[in-house]
């Protein structure tokens, strides 16, 4: 790894190339590097995925700007579905692509890395989701991708997962080393104009990563550390980000929140992502997945506790407190949700929901393996 920091009106800008799962380009103006990064993987033809959101704020028009050919799919829907992966896919062909290019939140990441998986691999999704034994059904012979986040949420960029509704209507995960993007370009830049209650809600989804990932139980010290790096800079920056989105410093630290918490969930996360995972699949809500998150974490550190020993006072001192009432009261300053009943959610829903947690790949990596009707208890009590 190697950083460089130089004074800057005040602040100091970070810029580097960081090797731990993935090879990550970071640092403010980063995106000017693209066309120079595509042609270092080959890519002469990339494939934009993207949203009808970003697309409509010109941001595509910027990034693209420096590249000679590039077809642009923004169809990418909040909760990513198969049959947008497979227009994207069809845009691929018709485009003679030889690359993708996956600019925006989570979704559109998750997007470009499932339509990367059918650039070599045979649809339909399912059979290669994690939960369905598909992990050792994907191969590495599919195209160069370049993840750009423009969210500090997710951490996709870094991850090796895409998780999608399938077809069938299940919101699962695919997930394969082979997965993970070949450059993560995270320029903190393109965080500055990202709404507050957007802010907010994708920073407490990097924060749940931290959270989840330092309580599972699996050995994995390095990614404990990870995880509790960027816990700190999430707890310190993301009130500041939300309240000043040209807030520099917290921009980045949030950045760096989303970045290490994708690292670090390699070690597993839980039930907060076990539950959210068939929330986000109700198609009537649409819910957004972070601000799911955040909702349900106090109670899910309340389920954990009695498991997770030391580490409980280990997060108490990082939240200044009772981690599960300290988050719940970082949930209302950022104007998080009051509850699931205030997203729409019904107790039919709820029974549903902890029927399909039983089922989810983060089911089993949560420090306290829950049954289905404390999954419902825990959705009761969050409310």
């Amino acid at each position: 790894m190697n950083i460089r920091t130089t004074p800057e009106a005040g602040h100091g800008t970070v810029s580097g190339t960081i090797g731990y799962l993935t090879r990550i380009e970071f640092g403010e103006g980063s995106i000017a590097r693209l066309p120079a990064l595509l042609a270092e993987l080959g890519v002469t033809r990339p494939l934009i995925a993207t949203d009808k959101g970003l697309a409509a704020t010109g941001m595509i028009c910027r990034v693209t700007a420096g590249l000679e050919t590039a077809t642009v799919f923004d169809g990418t829907p909040p909760n990513p579905t198969e049959d947008a992966v497979m227009a994207a896919l069809e845009m691929y062909r018709a485009g003679d692509c030889d690359g993708i290019v996956g600019i925006g939140g989570g979704s559109s990441l998750d997007l470009a890395k499932a339509v990367r998986i059918l650039t070599g691999h045979r649809p339909p999704l399912d059979q290669y989701a994690a939960v369905n034994g598909g992990v050792a059904k994907i191969h590495g012979n599919i195209c160069p991708l370049i993840a750009v986040p423009t969210t500090a949420g997710t951490g996709s960029e870094v991850g090796r997962a895409a998780v999608i509704i399938t077809a069938e209507g299940r919101k699962l995960g695919i997930l394969s080393p082979h997965n993970l993007p070949n450059i993560a370009l995270c320029d903190p830049e393109l965080t500055y104009g990202l709404p507050p209650m957007l802010t907010a809600a994708t920073g407490m989804d990097a924060i749940s990563h931290c959270l989840e990932t330092y309580m599972a139980p699996s050995f994995n010290p390095p990614a404990e550390a990870i995880a509790l790096h960027g816990l700190d800079c999430g707890l310190r920056a993301i009130e500041a980000a939300t309240a000043d989105g040209a807030d520099i410093s917290a921009r980045r630290d949030m950045m760096v929140c989303a970045l290490e918490g994708a690292m670090a969930f390699q070690k597993g996360l839980g039930a907060v992502h076990a539950l959210t995972h068939p929330l986000g699949a109700i198609r009537e809500l649409n819910l957004h997945h972070g601000t799911l998150n955040a909702v349900l974490m106090p109670e899910v550190l309340r389920f954990n506790r009695e498991v997770i020993g030391a580490k409980w006072d280990v997060l108490a001192g990082r939240f200044g407190g009772d981690p599960a009432e300290k988050c719940a009261e970082l949930n209302q300053r950022l104007g998080m949700p009051s509850g699931l009943g205030a997203m729409g959610v019904t107790e039919a829903m709820m029974e549903e929901v902890s029927r399909a947690a039983m089922k989810d790949h983060c089911h089993g990596t949560n420090p306290k393996i829950a049954t289905e009707a404390e999954y419902l208890d825990i959705l009761r009590r969050s409310a």
